[in-house]
């Protein structure tokens, strides 16, 4: 969790987004987002494709990154 946390701060500074911008974005709770990104909680495969929704990238991507990271 805390490796993909970690990809999910990476880009959500890099597309300049608040938590609060992301949480509304990806339709989740800004909270939830901010333990996505300190590793707290392991995201389904659904909340996988609603950030990489949000990102405006496919999952394979987002999931490219957690392999490279």
């Amino acid at each position: 969790p805390k490796k993909f946390g970690g990809i999910i701060r990476k880009r959500r500074r890099a597309a300049s987004l608040s938590q609060e911008a992301l949480a509304e974005a990806a339709k989740l709770h800004r909270t939830y987002i901010g333990m996505l990104g300190r590793g707290e909680r392991t995201p389904t495969l659904v909340v996988v494709q609603q950030l990489a929704d949000a990102f405006g990238i496919s999952m394979v991507d987002l999931i490219r990154d957690l392999e490279e990271g």
